[in-house]
């Protein structure tokens, strides 16, 4: 049993892992494109406020998302990381509004939640 428990965490955390790195390493590929189609006005505004640019936070959160996806694929801390993303992609949610961005991260955020909740293989 705990084989299967296993390989089907390894599954799933694998292929969690390949979304963030993709939309992570994007993120350094083209920030502007972030910036102008998917970073809302107001959020360029509080970054500008705090004297940050559209591009900065960007990069930002593309480490982030690569961070979380080296959690997830080597095992180190990946429950930290995936609460840590279940937030994120949450703030994401409300600060975007229902998008076809949001409907994957609601599939990302289900992901997560499991492995947030996956029960710990116990030694005896």
């Amino acid at each position: 049993m705990y084989q299967s428990l296993h390989f089907s965490q390894l599954s799933l955390r694998i292929g969690l892992a390949v979304v963030f790195l993709w939309f992570g390493v994007n993120k350094f590929i083209q920030p502007q494109y972030w910036v102008d189609a998917w970073m809302p006005q107001w959020a360029q505004h509080v970054a500008q406020a705090i004297g940050m640019s559209g591009t900065n936070v960007v990069f930002l959160i593309g480490i982030f998302e690569v961070l979380v996806a080296v959690s997830l694929v080597t095992g180190f801390f990946s429950r930290a990381f995936a609460l840590a993303a279940i937030v994120f992609l949450c703030i994401v949610l409300v600060a975007s509004g229902l998008n076809e961005i949001v409907v994957r991260d609601i599939g990302l955020i289900a992901g997560l939640v499991a492995l947030v909740i996956w029960p710990q293989r116990r030694y005896s």
